[in-house]
């Protein structure tokens, strides 16, 4: 080899040092860098329910949106299973790079963590948190001939015999019947839980008259309301909800009670900051568009539209308030 060729290939090799070099050098600052352009292909949103229910429901309608604002298709993934447990792991364990997030909830943020003995991730620590979208609020009815009218009329017949009366949810350990559980706790009552396998069997039960009193989520009670098969006795959220403004908040009676279901979005633990900042910015936009707005409000959710940090301070906040509501249920599952 000449002179002049060992020359050129020094000085290759030694640039190919160099670059390999500075890329490794680059290394941990180089990752936000994957959310330049970002996104670059479809999104997967995880929902850890079947479809059809209402957390179903709030993803494709905010998908459908973020996708057009997005300029890629937001893709949404039903993985049901231990009460969104397996969903969630799932996204838990993503690559983190804002291709795959999650639609969290009050259960899998707030409620399994406590509920379930062994569980594949820490809703705190393995997450990104992108937006708070909505809540959703729960409802206390009873059928139509019990004798409450009112939250107080409730109370006085359960303290007068305690024990008597039961009240249906939708199962051991959901929101639902955690709700009825704080209920009872803060009315210092003893009301007898039934749980079923779903809204839907409960609500057939409560509006027969088999058991007289039911915690459910306001979409799937409010038409039997209009109806008249259900009396609603209060909104469990702090405040009246506009779609009955008339209805009492359960609060106005147990001053301090508030409870509800939420739809969060969630990315893995160490996505770029780039792309959750995109994520949040399109996810607040499309539950704020008049026409989700509007099909989000049929049903009673409150917009909320958060940014990261309110959300990650929501998260803590509900551990700490349903944990021991969980262990004083019972219903922890191994």
């Amino acid at each position: 080899m000449s002179n002049e060729n060992l020359t050129l290939t020094r000085r290759r090799f030694g640039g190919l040092i160099g670059a390999a070099a500075g890329a490794a050098a680059l290394g941990p600052l180089a990752a936000p860098a994957l959310a330049q352009g970002f996104p670059g292909r479809p999104v997967t949103l995880i929902v850890p329910f079947a479809p059809g229910g209402s957390t179903d429901l709030v993803a494709r309608l905010v998908a459908a949106k973020m996708g057009e604002m997005l300029g890629q298709q937001v893709i949404v993934d039903n993985r049901g299973g231990a009460g969104g447990n397996l969903g969630a792991g799932t996204v838990a364990k993503a690559e983190p790079d804002g291709y795959t997030i999650l639609m969290g909830t009050v259960a899998t943020h707030a409620l399994n963590p406590a509920l379930y003995k062994k569980i594949s991730y820490n809703a705190e620590t393995d997450f990104a948190p992108i937006s708070l979208l909505v809540n959703v609020p729960n409802v206390l009815t009873v059928n139509p001939n019990f004798g409450a009218k009112t939250v107080q009329e409730l109370i006085d017949m359960a303290k007068k015999d305690p024990g008597k009366y039961s009240y249906a949810s939708s199962g051991n350990g959901s929101p639902l019947h955690l709700s009825g559980e704080l209920f009872k706790k803060m009315a210092g009552i003893d009301l007898i839980h039934i749980p079923y396998k779903g809204s839907g069997p409960a609500l057939v039960d409560v509006i027969a008259g088999q058991v007289p009193i039911q915690f459910d989520n306001m979409p799937s009670s409010t038409e039997h309301i209009k109806a008249g098969r259900l009396r609603a006795l209060g909104v469990t959220t702090a405040k009246r909800v506009p779609t009955f403004p008339d209805l009492p908040a359960i609060g106005e009676t147990l001053p301090g009670y508030d409870t509800y279901s939420w739809n969060a979005l969630f990315a893995p633990k160490g996505t770029p900051p780039e792309a959750i900042a995109k994520l949040n910015e399109v996810a607040v936009k499309a539950v704020n568009d008049p026409t989700v707005k509007a099909k989000l409000s049929d049903f009673s959710a409150v917009i909320v539209g958060s940014t990261p940090d309110e959300l990650a301070t929501l998260v803590k906040s509900e551990l700490a308030k349903w944990a021991p509501i969980v262990k004083d249920s019972g219903a922890q599952i191994d």
